[in-house]
């Protein structure tokens, strides 16, 4: 073990953010910690790093262990360049060549006893150098910063001119090769494009050292991680494999938590229908009857439903018009900015209903195809065609068509001005802003906020061809996963550009990968386009054979008609006890009747002068009552076994 967290709590004023919090990484393992958006995954690892206080618990690194970590947001200044900023990681190799580089000097001109000193002195100097990597020091700085995106030409950048998101990778780049024995890494891939983070994957799966990574790329944490740390509620919990085991495992409990809910919640109702005809037949015994499984409803440990945070937000995206079948058409597009040519000559066919993902490294010029296909840029040449009927609703990752000088509110009342109050405020409802939320201003929202302001909106435009750019990013995993629900029951059509393989696969029907300034078409989704990158004139893999197929249809029609014979019998057993009951109640009427009639003979003077009259009378009412101690027996078996 080199890391553990034991019961830690932390809470801001009144809002706790985590509660009795623990968990191991051992040495070598790669985990994911995950959560909503504001679960207090950032906060913990601020914790762990000790930026941040416990309120109570305990945090323990092992003894002699080094800690990296990579925080969401940088502040780096440095006038160094992006090279000199990572050699300066490399200090301690530096001052080692230096040491090796004067004692070289000095032994060219030693004398023969101070040469022996001297070469045992190199000598060890060398080991040093050599099992820290000092000769391949140089090439190790160029392989990171060339796998995490920047080019030889980058190299002389100044630190302090760069973006928020150079700088990131900038300080991503100086921790990994600064080698900690855990990385704490805090959305890693946000600043990345899709083959630098591919570099990341295999940059971390073959760390020698732990990892725990925080991050919303499920295709990333798929393919490093094997054990899943989750923040819900408050609560730590965590879960052995990668993210889709994790979801798998959540669904199952989910669905076994939902089932304990349901068949309790039966069981309650159950109980409240036999104590109400309990005490209905206003006996002592059956009141009785009818106290006791009130005080055994009363000790119950109520089970709280499940809470599916998928229902929270609504997205229901549905198009007003149904397109024509060509949706959209371009034809030898070309754009050039400043004499550098993004692409040239560019040809895509979208028809009606299909989802196209348009991919690429970063620069390439895929939010550009959007504007020009939006309009908000000219071509310098080919030509754009919009088929029939076809109605675009744009969403920009920069949220540009936001104002940020109106409120929530004003946002959707002034693009859709026919909408009453209600249906704005409904709306907003259904991504989350209710109350006061809807009159803040749209500059005030985080990232995740606007997201959700232009998806109210691009619900809202009834469009039939949704164009997105990057409509995952600043989303969790659960809003995420709503989206790819609302997307992939759309009956428009979708083209959208992102990042987000997950995303890609579960979404897209189709992809486009820009590339060398032109387009590549698969017909698949992400998987598929990973599958056929390299081997694009290969057939596809035969398909199973027919025969196998209708061994399966077979098999699952036996299935089929066990389970169906099985609910069958469960029908007619239930129906049986339905009747029996039903008897059952009426003898217990019938039966009381006929006790009623003979307690109101013991009152007739005529027949309480007579002995032999009332002792056949009592044994009538014994006998009589023997039943019906036996009928409420069997009506409470028989009640409990539907």
């Amino acid at each position: 073990m080199i890391l553990s967290c034991n019961n830690i709590n932390k809470s801001f004023g009144t809002d706790v953010i985590l509660t009795n919090c623990s968990f191991n990484i051992e040495e070598h393992e790669k985990a994911a910690l995950i959560g909503i958006n504001g679960a207090g995954k950032s906060t913990l690892l601020k914790i762990i790093t000790g930026d941040e206080p416990a309120d109570s618990g305990l945090v323990t690194l092992s003894k002699n262990k080094t800690l990296g970590y990579l925080a969401q947001e940088q502040n780096l200044n440095s006038d160094n360049t992006i090279y000199d900023e990572l050699l300066s990681v490399k200090q301690y190799i530096l001052e080692l060549e230096s040491n090796l580089r004067s004692t070289e000097a000095a032994m060219n001109q030693a004398t023969d006893k101070e040469l022996e000193e001297l070469m045992t002195k190199y000598s060890s100097l060398n080991h040093e150098f050599e099992i820290n990597n000092g000769y391949a020091y140089k090439s190790e700085i160029t392989g990171v910063l060339k796998g995490l995106g920047f080019n030889e030409n980058d190299f002389g950048l100044c630190v302090n001119t760069l973006s928020g998101g150079q700088k990131t990778r900038v300080s991503l780049g100086k921790l990994l090769l600064s080698k900690p024995d855990i990385i704490l890494l805090d959305e890693p891939t946000n600043h990345l494009d899709m083959a630098s983070i591919s570099w990341l994957e295999n940059y971390l799966l073959n760390y020698n050292g732990a990892v725990l990574i925080v991050s919303h790329d499920r295709y990333f944490l798929d393919k490093i991680v094997s054990k899943v740390i989750e923040l819900d509620n408050s609560i730590a919990t965590t879960f052995s494999g990668n993210y889709s085991d994790y979801a798998s495992k959540k669904a199952i409990l989910r669905n076994m938590k939902l089932k304990e809910y349901l068949n309790q919640q039966r069981d309650i109702k159950h109980q409240e229908e036999v104590i109400a005809k309990l005490k209905q037949f206003n006996r002592e015994k059956s009141i009785k009857r009818a106290e006791s499984r009130e005080k055994m409803l009363d000790k119950m440990d109520i089970i709280e439903k499940p809470v599916e945070l998928n229902d929270k937000m609504n997205i229901k995206l549905e198009p007003k018009v149904v397109s024509g079948n060509d949706v959209l058409r371009i034809t030898d597009l070309s754009k050039a900015f400043d004499n550098v040519t993004l692409f040239e000559n560019l040809n895509m066919d979208i028809k009606r209903g299909e989802r196209v993902a348009l991919i690429g490294s970063n620069g390439t010029g895929k939010t550009t195809i959007l504007k020009l296909i939006n309009g908000l840029l000219p071509a310098d040449k080919g030509e754009i065609y919009l088929g029939a009927k076809v109605n675009i609703g744009y969403y920009d990752q920069e949220h540009h068509v936001l104002d940020p000088d109106k409120t929530i509110f004003e946002e959707i009342q002034d693009s859709y001005p026919d909408l009453n109050n209600t249906r704005i405020r409904n709306t907003l409802a259904a991504f989350l802003f209710t109350d006061e939320d809807v009159f803040k201003y749209i500059r005030d929202l985080s990232g995740g906020e606007r997201g959700r302001v232009s998806l109210a909106k691009l619900m809202l435009s009834n469009a039939n061809l949704l164009i997105l750019d990057e409509p995952t990013n600043h989303l969790d995993i659960t809003s995420k996963e709503i989206l790819e629900n609302a997307l992939n029951n759309y009956t428009g059509t979708v083209l959208f550009v992102s990042h987000d393989r997950y995303f890609i696969n579960r979404v897209a029907t189709r992809i486009y990968e820009l590339s060398d300034k032109r387009l590549i078409n698969y017909i698949g989704n992400y998987d598929y386009y990973l599958e056929k990158k390299d081997i694009l004139n290969v057939k596809t893999s035969a398909k199973i054979p027919a025969k196998d197929t209708s061994i399966n249809g077979d098999n699952k029609s036996a299935d089929a008609k066990a389970v169906w014979q099985q609910d069958k019998a469960k029908q007619n057993q239930l129906k049986k006890s339905k009747n029996e009951i039903k008897k059952t109640e009426e003898r217990i009427a019938a039966i009381e009747d006929e006790i009623k009639k003979l307690d109101e003979m013991y009152d007739n003077p005529e027949i309480s002068s007579d002995t032999g009259k009332l002792m056949e009378i009592h044994n009538k009412r014994e006998s009589l009552n023997l039943e019906l101690n036996e009928l409420y027996e069997k009506w409470d078996t028989l009640m409990d076994s539907i």
